[in-house]
C-alpha cells in the first residue's frame, strides 16, 4: 500500500506540473501582448510599455515561467511563485490583486453547487440503479433507461434554460414565486435562502449526471449479481434488499465510485455553463471573466485548481478501491 500510495504521489505532482506547462504556453499563444489589452483603450505607447515592465511581461517565456514556478518578483509585497508558502497562483493583471485571494472568494459558491448536486445524483443513481438491477427488462427498468437515454441527450445549458423558464418565469406569473432567478446567498447568512437559490442549479446538475451514473450502478450490480457469493445469500435467506444493496452493491461500488470522483472533480473545478445560466459567481464564472480579458494568472491558476482537485480526487478513490480490493 505504501509503495501504491508513493507512486499515486508522484503521478500527481508530475500531472500538476504538465499542466502548469501547458497551460502557460497556451496563454502566451493566446494573449500575444496582455499589457494592450489591460491597458485603456487609447492608451499611448509609453503607457503600455510602462504596464510591460511593470507585470515582467518583457521577460523572455522561460524566465517568466521560473518566475510563476519558482520565488518569483512580489508585486505589492506578495510572492508570485508557486513554490512559495503559502503558494502563491500569481497576481491578476486586471484585478491587481492575489489570484489565491480570488479564488478563495468564488470558491464557497463553486463547493456549494458541487456538494449539493453530488449528493443528490449519487443517492438517485444509487437507488435508480439498484431497483433497475433487480428485474432487468422489468417496467420500472425500462422508464428510467429511457429517462436516462432523454437525460443524457439534452444539453446542460438547454436543461437549465427549460427549468428557469419553466420553474421560475412561468411559476412566477401564476403567482408562485418559491424559485429565484439566480444569484446565491452564502450559508451562513441563511441556510434556507442558501438551498433556494441553489436548487435550479442543483436540478440542472442532476438532470446532466444521474442518466449516466444510474446506467453505471445498474451495469455494475448486474455484473456481481450471479455470482457465487450473491447465490449464497439468497440461500442463506438474506432478503432482496439486502442482497442487493449490502451484498451486491458494495462489490460493484469501485467503478461507481471511480466515476463520481471524476465528475465531482470536473463540477468542482468549475460549473461553467451552470454557473453562467444561474448568475453564480464561482471559479467558473471568474475563469471565463479572466480569459475574456486577458488576465492570464487568473486563467492559470483557475486551470491549475481544477486540475490539483482532480488528481487529488481521483488519486484518493484509487487508494480506497487498491484498499477495498485487498491487495
Amino acid at each position: 500500500m505504501t509503495r501504491f500510495v508513493g507512486i499515486r504521489l508522484s503521478r500527481m505532482a508530475l500531472t500538476v506540473f504538465v499542466v502548469v506547462l501547458i497551460t502557460f504556453g497556451l496563454t502566451r499563444v493566446a494573449y500575444r501582448n496582455p499589457a494592450r489589452m489591460l491597458a485603456p483603450e487609447n492608451a499611448s505607447e509609453q503607457t503600455v510599455n510602462a504596464i510591460t515592465k511593470s507585470l515582467h511581461l518583457d521577460d523572455a517565456w522561460y524566465v517568466q515561467l521560473w518566475h510563476y514556478v519558482v520565488r518569483g518578483p512580489e508585486i505589492k509585497g506578495t510572492p508570485t511563485g508557486l513554490l512559495n508558502w503559502p503558494p502563491s497562483l500569481g497576481y491578476s493583471y486586471r484585478e491587481q490583486r492575489p489570484v489565491t485571494g480570488l479564488i478563495l472568494e468564488k470558491i464557497p459558491v463553486t463547493v456549494s453547487l458541487a456538494v449539493g448536486a453530488l449528493v443528490a445524483w449519487f443517492v438517485l443513481s444509487l437507488l435508480f440503479g439498484v431497483y433497475a438491477a433487480r428485474r432487468p427488462g422489468g417496467w420500472f427498468d425500462t422508464v428510467t433507461s429511457g429517462i436516462s437515454y432523454l437525460f443524457l441527450s439534452v444539453p446542460t445549458f438547454v436543461t437549465g434554460v427549460i427549468l428557469l423558464f419553466v420553474l421560475y418565469y412561468q411559476l412566477s406569473l401564476a403567482g408562485i414565486k418559491f424559485f429565484p432567478s439566480g444569484g446565491y446567498v452564502a450559508l451562513s447568512t441563511s441556510p434556507t435562502e442558501w438551498a433556494r437559490h441553489l436548487l435550479l442549479p442543483w436540478l440542472t446538475l442532476v438532470v446532466a449526471e444521474v442518466g449516466l451514473f444510474q446506467r453505471v450502478v445498474r451495469a455494475s450490480v448486474l455484473e456481481v449479481a450471479n455470482k457465487d457469493y450473491i447465490r449464497t445469500a439468497r440461500a442463506k435467506g438474506v432478503g432482496p434488499h439486502g442482497v442487493y444493496f449490502d451484498h451486491a452493491l458494495s462489490a460493484a461500488l469501485n467503478p461507481i465510485l471511480t466515476l463520481g470522483a471524476i465528475e465531482f472533480a470536473t463540477i468542482l473545478g468549475g460549473a461553467i455553463i451552470t454557473e453562467q445560466i444561474f448568475g453564480l459567481d464561482g471559479v467558473g464564472r471568474l475563469a471565463v471573466s479572466a480569459a475574456n480579458n486577458g488576465d492570464a494568472p487568473v486563467v492559470i491558476g483557475c486551470t491549475l485548481l481544477g486540475a490539483v482537485i482532480f488528481v487529488v480526487s481521483t488519486s484518493v478513490i484509487d487508494v480506497i478501491t487498491h484498499a477495498r480490493s485487498g491487495k
